[in-house]
C-alpha cells in the first residue's frame, strides 16, 4: 500500500474526490456525479481505483489523463517499451553559448543563504548594532532576513544529503528581474525550482496559488514557485538546446502544521526533512545531460541574461 488518501473536494458547482500520496501529489481524481475516475499517475491505478470504489461504487469508469474513458473492468493497457530517459521529440534549436566560467560567475560557490547574507552585509546592521538591538530586545526591520537564512540555511543542508544519489545542488541563483531562486537541484529525476519559507510553529496552509500563515491573508508563495519554475526552465532550455524538465518545490522550515490543498499538484509541498523524497526519482535526465544542465546552470551569466 501506498498510503493514499482520498480527499472530497467541491467548489465551482462541481464535487470531485482526489486521490493523493502523503506528499500532495494527485494521483487520480473522479466525479461524483458521471462516476468517471481519471488517471494521473498509472502506477497507482489499481490502487487509486479500489479506493475510489469505497465512496463510488463498483459502476465506474476509468481514463487516464490522456486517453479514452475505458470500464473499470478492463485491463489496462499494455507499457510502452522502454526508453531512454529523454523521450521529448528533440527540439531543433542551436543552443546559446556562454563565455568561459570564472570563479567570480560560478555559481558553485554560492553556500545556502549567500544572496540574503550579502544583502544584510551590504545594507543591514553593523554586528554591534545587531548584539545592541537584541541585548535591548528590540525588534528589528532586518529581523525577518535573519530567519530567512537559517531557513535557507537548514534546507541547504538537508539537500547537500541528496548528492549520495547523484543530485547536484546550487544555491543563490540570480534573476535577471531581481532576487534569486534559493536553491536549484539537478538530478537523474529532472531540475526543481526550490523556494524555501521559514515559519517557525507556524500552522500553514498551501492552496493552489496562495498559501496562508496562521489563518493569516493570502500571500502568492505557490504561483511564485511557479514562476521561478518557468523561468529556469527557459534559461536553461536556451543554453542547453534541449528540453529540460522543471517542476517547482515550496519547502517549509519549522512550522507547527502544513496543509495542502487536495487540488494542489502543480508544487512539491514539503517540510524540510521531506525533501529525500526528491532522491528516488529518476528517468527525466541522462548522467551526461544532467552535467550539460549543471554546467549551464553555474554560470551566472546564463541567469543574468534570462
Amino acid at each position: 500500500m501506498s498510503d493514499l488518501t482520498v480527499n472530497p473536494w467541491k467548489r465551482h458547482g462541481k464535487d470531485r474526490l482526489y486521490v493523493n500520496l502523503p506528499d500532495g501529489t494527485t494521483v487520480a481524481w473522479a466525479d461524483r456525479l458521471t462516476k468517471v475516475i481519471t488517471i494521473k499517475v498509472v502506477k497507482y491505478r489499481d490502487e487509486a481505483v479500489a479506493l475510489l470504489r469505497k465512496h463510488l461504487g463498483d459502476s465506474v469508469s476509468v481514463r487516464s489523463e490522456e486517453a479514452r474513458p475505458r470500464a473499470a473492468s478492463e485491463s489496462p493497457p499494455a507499457p510502452p517499451p522502454r526508453q531512454s530517459a529523454d523521450t521529448s521529440p528533440p527540439r531543433r534549436r542551436q543552443p546559446v553559448a556562454l563565455p568561459e566560467l570564472t570563479v567570480a560567475d560560478d555559481l558553485a560557490e554560492n553556500r545556502p543563504g549567500a544572496v540574503v547574507l550579502e544583502t544584510i552585509a551590504a545594507r543591514g546592521p553593523s554586528a554591534v548594532k545587531r548584539l545592541w538591538t537584541r541585548a535591548l530586545r528590540r525588534s528589528s526591520e532586518w529581523d525577518s532576513w535573519y530567519v530567512g537564512l537559517e531557513g535557507e540555511r537548514r534546507v541547504g543542508r538537508e539537500l547537500q544529503r541528496l548528492s549520495a544519489s547523484g543530485w547536484k545542488v546550487l544555491h543563490g541563483v540570480p534573476k535577471a528581474n531581481g532576487g534569486d531562486i534559493d536553491h536549484l537541484l539537478i538530478g537523474p529525476g529532472g531540475v526543481f525550482t526550490i523556494n524555501t519559507k521559514h515559519h517557525q510553529n507556524a500552522s500553514v496552509w498551501v492552496g493552489d496559488t496562495m498559501a496562508k500563515v496562521n489563518r493569516g491573508q493570502p500571500v502568492p508563495y505557490a504561483a511564485a514557485s511557479q514562476a521561478e519554475a518557468t523561468y529556469a526552465q527557459e534559461v536553461l532550455e536556451r543554453h542547453c538546446g534541449f528540453p529540460v524538465p522543471v517542476e517547482p518545490v515550496l519547502v517549509f522550515v519549522g512550522v507547527a502544521t502544513l496543509q495542502r490543498a487536495v487540488t494542489q499538484y502543480t508544487v512539491r509541498i514539503y517540510q524540510e526533512r521531506e525533501v529525500s523524497a526528491l532522491a528516488p526519482l529518476s528517468g527525466k535526465l541522462t548522467d551526461e545531460q544532467v552535467e550539460r544542465v549543471y554546467g549551464v546552470a553555474r554560470h551566472r551569466r546564463a541567469w543574468l541574461r534570462g
